[in-house]
């Protein structure tokens, strides 16, 4: 999937459709923050910037600060792709995080989500 179109996507273009998400379903930005957050190293003023930047997610990967080693045990399926089995590595880092945003949605426990 190199040169995907997902990876000149800003950051700043999705992510308000994950709070939305996650808002429909009475949860709060400060749990999408969370989990991309954990996900990203990122802390909140990161991921700000990021968005008020209009940082793509290539770029927004290629600078996180601490990717998180336990992203691979993230399970599951994610727009019909298991994630585990997404052999790109920047397309797995995105479908790891809207996998992520999903699961708070759902309300799954934060503990779960995030492998504690």
């Amino acid at each position: 999937m190199a040169g995907h179109r997902i990876f000149s996507t800003s950051l700043a273009s999705i992510y308000p459709h994950y709070v939305a998400k996650a808002e429909r379903k009475d949860h709060t930005r400060d749990e999408v923050d969370q989990v991309v957050c954990w996900l990203t190293g990122y802390d909140a003023d990161g991921i700000q910037q990021a968005i008020d930047e209009e940082i793509d997610l290539q770029t927004f990967f290629a600078q996180a600060p601490a990717f998180n080693p336990s992203a691979e045990l993230i399970r599951g399926v994610i727009c019909g792709h298991r994630v585990e089995d997404i052999e790109d590595p920047l397309m797995q880092k995105i479908r790891y995080m809207d996998k992520l945003v999903d699961d708070v949605a759902r309300g799954k426990k934060m503990s779960s989500i995030l492998r504690g």
